[in-house]
């Protein structure tokens, strides 16, 4: 068996950019078009700045998934700041483990699935758009919460949540869907968090303060 496997077909362009990024993207570049056809330096150069970050934000890299199995991989880049267990929850039925990572606006933004499973449930909640890094984040903010059950019987939910920047959550995953570990389940728009809930016996493999990668790291494995 392979260590490692392609969850979605490999991009054939050298840079791949997440498709909900175009629009904004090319905004960027038409401002700067203008902006550089008027004869205004300095505004062209800031605006050719900000059209230069948004294409970095919006990338989308391909990534290798370990192939092994119950192993849960990060469904998001960026910082774990909680690994803890929890008692009650809406978002698992019983007691649970909690990772959370923060996700900063120079982290790939690109949410994937953590195991492959069947989605069985997307619920929406609308909310505050408070600091991402704050523990109240995970209760108060607008969030999109992803339910899966495991081809044996496990549990896991996936929670994207606004931050204090990010105003638009993507979900491109849908209800009853069979999913793979790794698959692109959307993103969030300029800095956010995603909470991953695993089943209280997971062996957890990951710990606060480390830098993780959605699709790659392995997060912990299910027992």
């Amino acid at each position: 068996m392979n260590e490692f496997m392609w969850p979605d077909k490999p991009n054939p362009t050298a840079f791949p950019v997440a498709r909900p990024g175009l629009p904004i993207i090319l905004g960027c570049a038409f401002t700067t078009a203008v902006l550089a056809l008027l004869g205004l330096t300095v505004p062209t150069l800031l605006a050719l700045a900000i059209t230069l970050f948004v294409v970095y934000f919006f990338r989308d890299p391909d990534r290798i998934v370990p192939n092994a199995g119950g192993t849960v991989v990060s469904p998001a880049d960026g910082k774990v700041i909680a690994v803890e267990t929890v008692d009650e929850t809406p978002f698992y039925e019983g007691e649970c483990k909690k990772i959370s990572i923060f996700m900063s606006v120079f982290n790939v933004h690109v949410n994937r699935i953590p195991h492959e499973g069947t989605v069985k449930e997307i619920t929406y909640h609308p909310g505050k758009f408070i600091a991402a890094s704050r523990n109240k984040a995970s209760s108060d903010n607008e969030r999109n919460a992803i339910f899966l059950e495991t081809e044996g019987g496990s549990h896991i939910t996936v929670v994207q949540i606004a931050g204090l920047i990010a105003r638009r959550i993507i979900c491109t995953v849908g209800s009853s869907q069979t999913v793979r570990r790794g698959q692109r389940l959307g993103m969030i728009c300029f800095g956010s968090r995603v909470d991953l809930y695993v089943p209280v016996e997971t062996e957890i493999g990951v710990a606060v303060g480390e830098h993780v990668k959605a699709g790659f790291t392995i997060m912990g494995v299910l027992p």
